[in-house]
């Protein structure tokens, strides 16, 4: 009998980053350890080390034993199946780290990452094998008979692995286990290899197999109860010591080399100091004396092109003083902290970028705040100019390192990432991510599986409020939704589906990359880290299998190479401009420009980077900007929080207010934002002019503001005060002072990152104001697929009455076009039309001439470029309106249209057209198929599925007449009128549902009428009576009633009262009508028109010459906007009043 002091050790366990495959959180995993007093445990996810240092991280903090191994699938004998490996030792650990590498960076993507025989034997020290189960790799070649091969393959790893290679014994009560286990009992015996018994572990209850199981099929994209699939029994669980030694009590040996198995294991991988590569210059040696050369070199050129020209006033030799002693002191740090080579490696790409012209932005984050990167060319920003801190950037007392976050043109990023993979060759790589089972894509994976309709299951998620700056679980979601409960309560798949969901909500679902961040180590990364690619994402760079977190605990620096959007715009906007011989440099623009200003000030910012939201448009409209500073300190303001000094900023900024400075010695720190404390900076500033403060210790100061330990907190400010006294000012105003500050330390915005970003802004401001076509033009060419953002410059360019050319394949580009002041619209942004294929025919169009007719476009166009989907986004969108207005029979008749286009083509392949066969084509009229032109409504309810709104016209046109008649105003009109309330008609572009604090629901909803669009909140009451018939493109009457919020009446909260359908309203029968006739009327045809008896009452006006009768039918008649709109039709009605 074997001893009870002996536990078993659980070396099989499979945590979250095993794929769709293991169901443990480390965080749940840790709990329970530590609950059950667990002493050793192994962790052997399949495919990676994604969560090995987290794993050995969080166990050893509550006091067990990490081992930890891997699964690598091993590719041989035509065989390819896992096999598990565990690293006993540092050496051992860098070989599993190689292996794990390897099986992904040498293959592509046709097979599974894997080993050979010869990497494995190869990489073998300071690892210990376990041969796996009947589903891994031995098991596999043991299934397939090749049993030759198991014992050749054994007999090869023995030689190599010694006694570090084990034959591994399962028992999980399933079919295939029984047989292959004495084929291993006696393979054991014949080798002289140990056994070791082992549980495969996915979940830590037994309650939790199905959802297990749910998470497979989802995996293995399958359906639970598909019964050909394969099935893991319910037993892959945390089992107590007492049934796994009753378990394998006939094979003690087993039992016992598991209880001795972690006393062959002396490591655990620890978290690092961060690695800097070194980067040494030939010329200069070392890096730190580089650092200084060029620097001095930067800061010599920044003088002479920048900063001697922006100061005229002052001497050249005192601000060469200035600028030298601030990049001496900056130096000295960077040097001290071993940071000179992550500020060669960032200045290098970027002057790469620069030369390469890859617009690169003006700096991000508190970067921004150094001269050595401003003399680097990593930021354009002059840190002295606007009172920036190096500290704030890079203090000695802080543990954490900082990193630059660079925006890159998005267009040519790769590009860079090509560049650094071509530099540091296998030094550099992305860093990973996992795709989460949250709330709706739980929900949406476990229906798939479930087997329940994609319809029901669509609706379940919509449930799910979507809100990604404040995201709830589904749990949360379920208590604020009583449509949850009700589907619960009447479905029992439904209740199903949220059991499991409920389980395995929060898990990993799928491996991708984050694509901004790289790190850059020595040329064997692949050795010292793991690393992974993704095969699908196609991207230049291979990823760590470290998440952030991991990878800034192991030592890896990141650099964030940014994709700013912004930057694309501009820089094609000044493309545009070259293209019409006008020549701009960006970077030399007039910061105080007064025409950009008043542009700002109008509030009219559609497309302005950071200022374009109706928060910030308010904003800017009450502050009335007239330098560079008020941009800057409204990017830091436009946060909650800080959000409410708005007002105090805009009335003193204004004169409607006295600033207060909080006491007398802080005025000079605070008058360039009238008292108010916006900066982090000035946070800092304040303690090192009240307290002597170093500006490394006034850093550590707003940290500990910012982050609130009362600890902490108590301590810094025993430190200002004590600092205060020596600087001769009182105890209770340093306590007074210290009080006050402290609130807005909590918000206080980065000045660096402000002022850059201002920055950017401005740049857009300055292109829209003296440039506004081709800026628009090319930000809605950056934006062919944000339907709602193409809608939002269609209304701008409505407001700037700059003309927009609707789309027309003769006249418009795949992108937007400004030509001669109108706006040319996009083919490429027309749904399902795709960018490349359009631009293919505009070409052909730009190389041979203008399309003549629908039959020339048929005959020349390819068919690699036109498909059902494509086509019918082109006519739905009126593109061939100019050949042919109804589009009904060109949409009805393109499967006949393809057809023809692939014979053309054929024949054109085969060399069997010839010139007169093309000319006898363009005579040929084609065949459409029979059918009759749409309503008015029905061709703009299919341009708005192509275009995703209204271009060409709008569906409350045609009820403009009936509006005046039954007082139905346009929004516009109703909010500047002085009446409380009133109906407004409009059609819903957009809806999204949330829900409030407090878990009730409400909408915003984006509707449009004929002049504008407008968005209006529908709260919970009217929501739920009207949530089914609200969608996109239906048409609504709605009774809004007007709040004033501000005295003078210049803001106005608008309520809905009453939501109603247009249909509804203009179907319904009016209760009086009066038709007045010329005297040519035809009576006949108006009796038949009014034949059917309804609610109306009738009145008849006919004129005859001087003379005017008047009649009222004796029956009241049905009469609605039909009827009314047939009669308008007719010559002989004069005027029809309802």
């Amino acid at each position: 009998m074997l001893g009870n002091n002996k536990n078993f050790n659980h070396l099989k366990v499979h945590t979250q980053y095993s794929i769709c495959e293991g169901a443990i959180k480390i965080d749940k995993l840790a709990d329970y350890c530590k609950s059950n007093k667990i002493k050793t445990i192994g962790l052997a996810d399949s495919y990676n080390l994604c969560g090995a240092l987290e794993f050995s991280e969080k166990i050893s903090k509550v006091g067990t034993h990490p081992i930890i191994g891997t699964q690598v699938n091993l590719y041989t004998s035509n065989i390819i199946g896992k096999v598990s490996l565990y690293a006993t030792s540092e050496t051992g650990y860098k070989n599993l780290t190689k292996l794990s590498s390897s099986s992904y960076l040498k293959n592509n993507e046709t097979v599974d990452p894997s080993c050979s025989l010869k990497d494995l034997i190869e990489s073998s020290e300071g690892l210990i094998l376990l041969t796996g189960n009947y589903t891994n790799f031995f098991g596999k070649l043991f299934y397939k008979n090749k049993l030759k091969d198991f014992e050749q393959i054994l007999n090869t790893l023995k030689k190599n692995f010694s006694d570090r290679l084990y034959i591994e014994i399962q028992r999980h009560n399933e079919f295939q286990e029984k047989n292959f286990e004495n084929y291993l009992l006696n393979i054991s015996k014949s080798l002289n290899l140990p056994l070791i018994a082992t549980q495969e572990i996915f979940y830590l209850d037994k309650d939790m197999y199905e959802a297990h199981d749910a998470l497979i099929c989802i995996g293995e994209k399958n359906f639970v109860d598909d019964k050909n699939r394969f099935r893991y029994n319910n037993q892959h669980y945390f089992k107590p010591q007492n049934e796994l030694e009753k378990l394998y009590s006939d094979i003690p040996e087993a039992l016992e080399n598991n209880y001795n198995f972690h006393l062959r294991f002396n490591f655990k991988p620890k978290n690092s100091k961060p690695i800097l590569p070194s980067i040494i210059s030939k010329e200069s040696g070392s890096p730190e004396e580089e650092l200084t050369k060029l620097a001095k070199i930067g800061l010599k050129n920044r003088l002479e092109n920048f900063i001697f020209k922006k100061n005229k006033i002052k001497s050249k030799e005192h601000l060469k003083e200035l600028y030298e002693d601030r990049l001496n002191h900056e130096i000295n740090i960077i040097n001290s902290m071993n940071y000179a080579s992550y500020f060669l490696i960032v200045s290098d790409y970027i002057k790469w970028a620069k030369k390469n012209s890859i617009p690169v932005g003006p700096g991000r984050g508190s970067g921004a705040g150094s001269l050595v990167a401003y003399c680097l060319d990593i930021t354009d920003l002059d840190p002295i100019e606007f009172d920036l801190i190096f500290e704030r950037f890079l203090n000695p007392d802080r543990i954490s390192m900082p990193d630059f976050d660079i925006d890159f043109c998005e267009e040519k990023r790769d590009q860079v990432f090509e560049y650094l993979k071509l530099k540091y060759k296998n030094g550099v790589a992305h860093i990973i991510t996992f795709g989460k089972l949250k709330a709706r894509m739980v929900l949406r994976d476990v229906g798939r599986v479930l087997g329940l309709s994609y319809g029901h299951v669509d609706r379940i998620c919509k449930m799910v409020p979507f809100d990604p700056s404040r995201p709830l679980t589904l749990q949360e979601s379920i208590d604020r939704e009583p449509r949850f409960k009700e589907e619960i309560k009447n479905n029992t798949k439904v209740k199903k589906l949220i059991e499991l969901s409920l389980k395995l909500e929060g898990l990993n679902r799928n491996m991708a990359t984050h694509a901004a961040g790289v790190v850059i180590a020595g040329d064997k990364l692949a050795e010292q880290f793991p690393l992974y690619i993704d095969h699908s994402s196609n991207l230049t760079l291979p990823s760590t299998q470290y998440d952030m977190y991991s990878s800034e605990n192991a030592g890896l620096v990141k650099f964030d190479l940014l994709g700013l959007k912004t930057l694309t715009v501009i820089d094609n906007t000044i493309k545009r401009l070259k293209s019409k011989k006008i020549d701009l440099d960006i970077s030399k623009i007039n910061q105080s420009d007064e025409k950009v200003f008043s542009m700002l000030s109008t509030g009219e910012t559609t497309g302005l980077f950071q200022l374009e939201s109706a928060g910030m448009r308010e904003a800017i409209k009450q502050m009335k900007p007239n330098k560079f500073d008020d941009i800057i300190a409204l990017v830091a303001l436009y946060r909650p929080g800080p959000m409410s000094n708005i007002p105090i900023y805009n009335d003193c900024k204004n004169g409607i207010k006295e600033p207060d400075y909080i006491h007398p010695i802080l005025k000079e720190i605070l008058k360039p934002t009238y008292g108010i404390i916006i900066y982090q900076e000035q946070v800092m500033q304040i303690a090192q002019t009240l307290a002597g403060f170093t500006a490394g210790e006034a850093d550590i100061l707003r940290r500990a503001m910012g982050k609130k330990k009362k600890a902490e907190l108590d301590k810094q400010k025993e430190s200002f005060i004590n600092g205060a006294l020596k600087n001769g000012i009182t105890k209770d105003v340093a306590n007074f002072v210290f009080t006050k500050i402290e609130p807005f330390a909590q918000y206080g915005f980065n000045k660096s990152h402000a002022a850059a970003y201002a920055l950017i802004a401005y740049q857009t401001a300055y292109l829209k104001t003296y440039y506004k076509e081709d800026f628009i033009a090319a930000t809605m060419s950056t934006e062919l697929t944000n339907t709602s953002k193409l809608r939002e410059f269609v209304e701008e360019l409505k407001k700037l009455n700059i003309e927009i050319v609707k789309p027309s394949i003769n006249k418009c580009f795949s992108d937007f076009r400004a030509i001669e002041g109108k706006l040319y619209y996009g083919l490429g942004a027309i749904k399902n039309v795709g960018f490349e294929a359009i631009t293919n025919i505009v070409k052909e169009r730009e190389k041979k001439g203008v399309f003549k007719s629908f039959v020339d476009f048929i005959n020349r166009v390819n068919i690699r470029d036109v498909n059902k989907l494509q086509l019918e986004g082109l006519v739905k969108a009126g593109v061939f309106d100019e050949f042919d207005n109804d589009r009904n029979k060109i949409v009805n008749s393109i499967p006949k249209i393809i057809q023809k286009i692939k014979n053309i083509n054929d024949d054109k392949e085969n060399h069997q057209s010839n010139l007169f066969d093309d000319q006898q084509n363009e005579k040929e009229e084609f065949n459409f198929d029979s059918s009759s032109p749409w309503s008015l409504k029905e061709l703009l309810s299919e341009e708005f599925k192509s275009l995703g709104f209204y271009l060409t016209n709008h569906p409350l046109h045609e009820f403009e007449e009936i509006f005046n008649q039954l007082n139905i105003n346009s929004y516009n009109k109703f909010y500047e009128n002085n009446l409380n309330e009133g109906l407004v008609a409009g059609t819903i572009m957009s809806i999204q549902e949330k829900k409030s604090a407090k878990g009730t629901p409400y909408a915003i909803v984006k509707f449009s009428d004929k002049k504008v669009e407008f968005e209006l909140f529908l709260f919970a009451e009217i929501l739920v009576a009207n949530r089914d018939k609200l969608k996109e493109s239906e048409s609504f009457v709605l009774t809004l009633q007007k709040d004033r919020v501000t005295k003078d009446e210049t803001k106005k909260r608008i309520n809905v009262r009453k939501i109603l359908s247009l249909e509804d309203v203009i179907n319904k029968p009016f209760s009086k009508v009066t038709i007045a006739l010329k005297d040519n009327y035809n009576l006949d045809e108006i009796k038949q028109l009014l034949s059917i008896k309804g609610e109306t009452k009738i009145n008849l006006v006919i004129k005859d010459k001087k003379k005017q009768a008047s009649y009222s039918l004796e029956e009241n008649r049905k009469f609605d906007f039909n009827h009314l709109k047939v009669l308008k039709t007719k010559k002989y009605v004069e005027k029809i009043t309802v």
